[in-house]
């Protein structure tokens, strides 16, 4: 199943999300990734505030047990992480999901 994930940071964690950014990137795209599309979330000023992502797991559990790996959630950088079930009904990619 596939959920839209957002994650929203706490207060002043811009430094600690760009500290860690390259291992989250490298977590985000590895070959196994069960992220399907992602990126940040903005301020007014083009600042990181938050992520939103689309990932494929088998249940809230997988889902919950999965976004624990993530480095900026092992850094604090998070105060909200929710997620709905998601349909992908508009320009999904070729192969499906």
């Amino acid at each position: 199943m596939l959920y839209a994930v957002t994650c929203q940071d706490k207060p002043n964690m811009l430094d600690t999300r760009l500290a860690n950014r390259p291992a989250h990137l490298e977590w985000a795209d590895r070959a196994d990734s069960q992220i399907k599309a992602g990126g940040p979330l903005l301020d007014q000023d083009g600042h990181a505030i938050g992520s939103l992502l689309l990932v494929e797991a088998a249940n809230p559990e997988a889902l919950r047990t999965y976004l624990e790996q993530d480095p900026y959630a092992q850094a604090g950088v998070f105060e909200q992480v929710t997620f709905v079930p998601f349909r992908w009904t508009i320009n999904p990619p070729a192969e499906g999901l």
